[in-house]
């Protein structure tokens, strides 16, 4: 897959082509889109860059040996890693994903579940697959050249095996890459977010049908003003809702807006669609705003689904929101 055939937009293209070029590779990229977007494609393009023995013109030759392989999914020296449901492993069903892949790389979350048979609520990135990975990195490039690991969706990884690859990803070995693609960010886990070189591949995070966003505004303006009556205020607006549907609408695009504001926040660059209302906020709130809101209204959202009152939902929300902002 050439950066020719993919979504990738040109000065990101020249961008990854540069470091292979210039020799200055960063040892871990953490890519981030909307789910759906080009991210892997373009992870893969920038691979078979990196592997390609006839590279010209800030693209690959798309014909060599190695860039077969990496189209294919094939290669020997590179792996990749995604959610799966013990006692599954992301090697016993890599036919699976490579097939997803060819048939569409723009594949969405629950797409990969449904190809790999699983559900979305219990897959995760387990100690298991840290080991096999360690495991493969302890031994030499089958083709003298770099190695390569792509973590799909490192959200889904647990804390011990987030540990087990700390140091690697930290201080990997001489030709060694590892690549992570996420939908989400802020819930990658910061001690490997930290070590990675951040790009947003894709556009802004597309917006939820919120027919009323200005509630959003007047919540976050009172948030930031530690105004909790007007706060409260806006509580009893989104519990009058007139739906569950609106409310949990509500606390998804409030969500998105959070995932906004920790890309501010965290420096990331290449993120299109940014307001300057969500540089106002990102620059009064606290570093440690966005992801424990996303946290408060991934509960609320649930307890709305639970048939929860409203009225007790969005207040004990505004509660939790005004102490953390």
């Amino acid at each position: 897959m050439r950066f020719a055939d993919t979504g990738c937009r040109p000065e990101l293209a020249a961008t990854l082509a540069g470091m292979v070029d210039s020799g200055r590779i960063p040892h871990a990229i953490l890519f981030s889109e909307p789910d759906g977007g080009c991210a892997f494609e373009t992870a893969v393009a920038f691979l078979q860059y990196l592997y390609c023995s006839s590279r010209s013109g800030g693209d690959s030759c798309g014909e060599c040996p190695s860039c077969n392989r990496i189209s294919k999914l094939i290669h020997p020296d590179v792996h990749f890693i995604f959610p799966t449901t013990a006692p599954k492993t992301s090697l016993s069903l890599i036919g699976e994903f490579r097939t997803l892949v060819q048939q569409n790389p723009h594949f969405k979350e629950a797409e990969l579940y449904d190809a790999l048979g699983m559900e979305s609520k219990t897959a995760l990135i387990a100690v298991s697959e840290a080991k096999e990975v360690l495991s493969t990195l302890s031994l030499s490039a089958l083709e003298g050249g770099y190695r390569s690991v792509v973590i799909f969706l490192p959200e889904k990884m647990n804390q011990e095996a987030a540990n087990r690859l700390l140091k690697s990803i930290e201080e990997p070995e001489e030709k060694t890459q590892f690549i992570l693609i996420t939908h989400a960010p802020e819930r990658v886990l910061p001690t490997i977010s930290s070590r990675c070189l951040h790009i947003q591949t894709g556009g802004e995070i597309p917006a939820t049908e919120f027919q009323d966003p200005e509630l959003l505004d007047r919540l976050m303006d009172a948030l930031l003003s530690h105004d909790l009556f007007a706060a409260l205020g806006v509580g009893e607006e989104l519990a009058a809702l007139p739906s569950r549907e609106n409310a949990k609408a509500f606390c998804k695009f409030a969500a998105e807006s959070m995932r906004r504001l920790f890309l501010i926040q965290q420096g990331i660059q290449l993120q299109a669609g940014i307001t300057q209302k969500d540089r106002d906020w990102a620059a009064r709130a606290r570093k440690t705003f966005p992801r424990a809101a996303l946290s408060c209204l991934d509960r609320a959202s649930r307890l709305v689904d639970r048939n929860v009152n409203m009225k007790l939902v969005f207040t004990d929300l505004v509660d939790k929101l005004i102490g953390l902002i």
